[in-house]
């Protein structure tokens, strides 16, 4: 790099080192890494050793610091060569793990020689074997992103891959009540399979996270997966309209090419009545963080029923008072053993009667993010205020709940 490697001081730690270590050129150069740029660190270790006098050649196989590790670096990108042919990916990363042993003298070596130039042992394998790599399975190496990080264990051969998740965005419409968003596992067995749940592992038959996972995992042969909804709608309710947001974070896929029009038609065929899935595109994890994050606006339509028959005019007229209202709610009881107990101000933006028959009514509702619809109707005892059970002074109950938009996206 500055200096050329016949440099003097350069020789002279060169011929001490020798002196007390058998080292291969590999080793010997790696010594000096820094110095001299353009040549990997055996041929940097034959210059050395050429400026040298009587100094002869070590073998790898007879190195006391790598024991002839760097006459396995084709063993190694074969072995990883065969795991890979089963994954599809565009880059990879190079990662190991070495004997201690080595590790250790390779330790009493810097110290002796000083750090000043050194690469360690690692980070020379990681490169050559990544650069062989890159030339046999015609793939690049990513420091930053890599589709597939590859750490071999040069002791006993075995490989262990981090795989970068496959994301997929979409929303999703859900036509039939009594379907959760994601799996809700047993409380009792934690997912195992007991009496209680019927030996299933769930509280719930089915989920909108199953119904839509299961086709992608076998397209991506992906061992598990993650459901990210931007928000959820309750057990009972139905969510309609454009639908809802979600990312779906597909874990360990070997497959990544895949036709996300053809799996949109099949699970929308198979599913028919039940969900409907559209917008599919490939997606990242820095999405997920958005989606989450985002508060987005909904529109509800709500059936409810009162005590008695509901006054047309004056339901009107408590819809109407809403429009443009900030209400205050109160931790609702069937949600207060999971939430914190504190209150929360909402906008309510529209409210309007769709119908009114006797007792029964239907509002639209269009809300920020976050509000308890159930409970601005039923009042939950007084926790939310004003409630529409407050403003036309009856008592009333939700009969049924749709999301009908999710704004903003």
């Amino acid at each position: 790099m500055e200096n050329s490697l016949n440099d003097p001081e350069i020789l002279k730690i060169a011929e001490k080192t020798l002196n007390n270590y058998k080292l291969c050129n590999n080793c010997l150069g790696r010594i000096f890494a820094k110095k001299e740029t353009g040549i990997n660190n055996k041929i940097r270790g034959e210059l050395i050793r050429n400026n040298l006098k009587n100094v002869n050649e070590i073998k790898i196989d007879d190195c006391w610091l790598c024991s002839g590790i760097f006459n396995e670096i084709n063993h190694f990108v074969k072995i990883i060569s065969d795991l890979l042919k089963d994954y599809e990916y565009d880059t990879f990363l190079i990662g190991s793990k070495v004997d201690d042993d080595i590790l250790e003298k390779e330790k009493i070596l810097f110290e002796f020689t000083g750090d000043e130039f050194l690469e360690s042992i690692k980070t020379e394998l990681n490169r050559e074997i990544g650069k062989k790599l890159e030339k046999k399975q015609k793939k690049e190496v990513d420091f930053k992103n890599p589709t597939i990080m590859v750490i071999i264990d040069t002791s006993f051969d075995e490989i262990n891959l981090q795989i970068l998740p496959l994301f997929i965005y979409g929303r999703y419409k859900k036509f039939k009540r009594g379907i959760s968003q994601t799996i809700w596992f047993c409380k009792i067995c934690k997912g195992k399979g007991c009496k209680k749940c019927n030996y299933t592992g769930k509280l719930y038959k089915e989920s909108v996270e199953e119904l839509i996972s299961k086709k992608f995992l076998e397209e991506t042969k992906g061992d598990s997966e993650s459901f990210h909804g931007s928000g959820r709608e309750d057990i009972d309710v139905r969510m309609l309209g454009n639908g809802r947001p979600f990312i779906l974070e597909l874990k360990n896929p070997k497959i990544r090419n895949i036709n996300l029009l053809k799996i949109k038609q099949e699970i929308n065929d198979k599913r028919n009545g039940i969900i409907e899935i559209n917008d599919l595109r490939f997606s990242d994890r820095n999405e997920i963080t958005r989606i989450k994050n985002s508060r987005f606006n909904k529109t509800y339509r709500i059936k409810f029923k009162g005590k008695k028959s509901i006054n047309k005019e004056k339901l009107k007229k408590a819809a109407q008072s809403l429009r443009g209202k900030k209400i205050g709610q109160f931790t609702p009881c069937r949600v207060a053993h999971r939430r914190a107990n504190m209150i929360r101000e909402k906008h309510i933006y529209e409210c309007s009667v769709e119908s009114i028959n006797k007792a029964t009514a239907t509002l639209i509702i269009n809300a920020e993010s976050g509000t308890y619809i159930k409970e601005l109707i039923t009042g939950d005892k007084g926790r939310t205020k004003p409630s529409i059970s407050e403003l036309i002074g009856i008592p009333c109950e939700v009969k049924e709940l749709d999301v009908i938009e999710v704004k903003g996206e």
